[in-house]
């Protein structure tokens, strides 16, 4: 194993779209009490990809992906590479619409998370070297600082998650408009990998994944702002 995966990220106890697999944090307002400052980012309908020394990954990380659909990560790989060194780079590809299309993508992957070691970096650095990277950073919808109102950010997550995507979103199916997936709230402060649980939470849709296994069969490429017709803008 030359990389490790994304921690599985558990959903808030008041999130609708939780499956038999998922994992809900029962504990998420006690461990909230503990942090400091909290970062609301929007939850972006893509793939989890992670760039390091190595190559990048996908699903497994046992060995780097070769999909098309992270063919334009691999050739930014093969450019800034020698410039990651510990760090491995998490964030999610849009390149292949999964079930929410977005009319105003100005890019394809989108940083939410940077590891160095055993520890996940604050929020700070990850906008930090995202930048330094040239890569954007996933949309944040709000922070907050203790004393936090655990009633109050309930409400505030479900509300930001009635709203359209940042990048403006519709259902890959029908064309309708759509809510974005969900929110992610993380710790601002830097955490151990193994103290991921209790630092970040997700908040995501009911019936939000609309795509199956054979979606890979006939994926389609997202469509960047300046590619969409002028009335999805």
């Amino acid at each position: 194993m030359i990389s490790r995966k994304y921690g599985r990220t558990y959903h808030y106890p008041f999130s609708p779209g939780t499956t038999s697999d998922d994992r809900i944090n029962y504990n998420s307002q006690e461990a909230i009490s503990r942090i400091e400052t909290l970062v609301h980012t929007e939850k972006l309908d893509g793939e989890n990809n992670c760039l390091n020394r190595y190559g990048v990954f996908a699903r497994s990380h046992a060995t780097p992906t070769q999909t098309p659909w992270t063919r334009h990560l691999r050739e930014r790989w093969e450019i800034i590479n020698y410039d990651l060194g510990d760090l491995e780079v998490f964030g999610e590809n849009l390149y292949a619409v999964h079930s929410i299309a977005y009319s105003r993508l100005e890019a394809y992957f989108y940083v939410f998370a940077i590891r160095e070691g055993d520890q996940w970096l604050s929020w700070e650095e990850v906008q930090f070297y995202a930048h330094l990277l040239d890569f954007p950073t996933v949309p944040v919808l709000a922070i907050q600082s203790q004393p936090f109102d655990l009633a109050a950010l309930e409400t505030d997550v479900q509300k930001w998650a009635t709203h359209p995507s940042t990048f403006g979103s519709y259902d890959a199916q029908t064309g309708e408009s759509c809510t974005r997936e969900g929110i992610v709230t993380r710790n601002a402060n830097g955490f151990s990998v193994a103290d991921h649980p209790q630092n970040v939470f997700k908040y995501v849709r009911k019936g939000h994944v609309k795509t199956d296994e054979h979606w890979t069969r006939n994926w389609q490429r997202a469509r960047l702002i300046h590619e969409q017709p002028s009335g999805l803008r």
